[in-house]
């Protein structure tokens, strides 16, 4: 018997860790539909409102953090390593972070999201929560490992994509834009939606390493 297979032998069916995690991917995966909307919203007051339910989830999830992390320290067996039972929930806080920020970043720099970059980093944030959330799902029973697989292929295809939008924005941005202050909030902004992509990634990775562990 191998020690994977032995070791499967005394892991919980059913925990509170894959509750917790399966309640972060879902608020995450809400948050990247929301920022979408956000983006897409020409109405400063409603755009408000929308900053203020990402807000409202994104404390949401800083609470699932911290009961994952105490039932970390407060139970002796865990369904995988308890290092990457803490990897990956900081890496899907840090999504939901980036999240938020960007949301944060639009409303105080009273940015126009008719902005084609940030329309498309939007989509593309939106589409890694999609994946993340599926392949997070997956682990509870380990049964789909193709189709969670296939995810964490997509989030790193997504993960590329947004790394070329981002530097075409950047060329774009330096090439037409003619204010040195739109320049700076443009840029900040581009990067803290990257880096909300480079979340989704850093999580499949995690993710990807818990299959190879006990697929």
């Amino acid at each position: 018997m191998g020690l994977n297979t032995f070791g499967k032998l005394f892991m919980p069916k059913n925990t509170v860790f894959f509750e917790l995690f399966e309640d972060v991917a879902e608020r995450v995966h809400i948050m990247g539909e929301k920022l979408v909307e956000m983006v897409n919203e020409e109405d400063p007051a409603k755009r408000t409102e929308f900053i203020k339910l990402i807000e409202d989830l994104e404390h949401k999830n800083d609470d699932s953090t911290h009961r994952l992390f105490t039932e970390l320290g407060r139970n002796f067996i865990t369904p995988f390593d308890r290092e990457d039972i803490h990897y990956l929930a900081s890496a899907l806080d840090d999504i939901a972070d980036y999240i938020f920020a960007t949301s944060k970043k639009i409303a105080f720099y009273r940015v126009n999201t008719n902005d084609e970059c940030i329309k498309k980093m939007a989509d593309l944030i939106l589409a890694g929560t999609i994946e993340i959330k599926k392949s997070v799902l997956g682990l509870r029973n380990m049964k789909n490992l193709r189709e969670m697989t296939e995810s964490l292929v997509r989030v790193n295809s997504i993960e590329n994509q947004a790394d070329d939008v981002f530097d075409q924005a950047i060329e774009r941005l330096f090439e037409l834009e003619h204010d040195f202050k739109e320049v700076i909030k443009k840029r900040e902004i581009y990067q803290v939606m990257e880096l909300a992509t480079d979340k989704c990634e850093d999580a499949g990775n995690v993710i990807e390493s818990i299959i190879i562990k006990y697929a």
